[in-house]
């Protein structure tokens, strides 16, 4: 797959004690060479701070510099998989493979739609009930 030329350099390191992390920009150099897959960038990683499971790596927002060879990105180092767990967004741990995707996913009208008619209900099952009582003639 890749050669040696491909080189795999990390700037602006922080390490965030909050959030159980390290986070980091990367610069992939790969010169006339099409850029590393996200899933090596992790693997590269987490050979190089020696961390034990690729899955507590999370690399996101590759762009290729214009011309091509080099690529920056952003990528994180949870110290533990259940701080990565705890603290990735849904939608980055679904990429991972560390959460199941929804099995259905409504139409976005139907999802709108049902959104709209929620907004109209809201807080009316409480007048119903105040109504109902209204209602009932008092015991005088």
């Amino acid at each position: 797959h890749f050669t040696m030329s491909v080189v795999l350099r990390t700037r602006k390191f922080i390490t965030n004690p909050l959030l159980c992390r390290k986070q980091m920009i990367v610069d992939v150099i790969h010169g006339g060479q099409a850029c590393m897959t996200k899933q090596q960038i992790r693997e590269k990683l987490a050979e190089k701070y020696a961390v034990k499971d690729v899955a507590q790596v999370s690399v996101f927002g590759v762009r290729t510099a214009f011309g091509g060879g080099k690529s920056t990105g952003f990528a994180l180092i949870y110290d533990t998989l259940d701080a990565c767990k705890r603290y990735e967004p849904r939608y980055r741990k679904i990429r991972h493979g560390l959460k199941e995707a929804p099995a259905i996913k409504l139409v976005r009208k139907s999802r709108k739609e049902k959104k709209n008619k929620m907004k109209k209900n809201r807080g009316t099952h409480d007048l119903k009930e105040l109504k109902a009582k209204r209602r009932q003639p008092s015991s005088k």
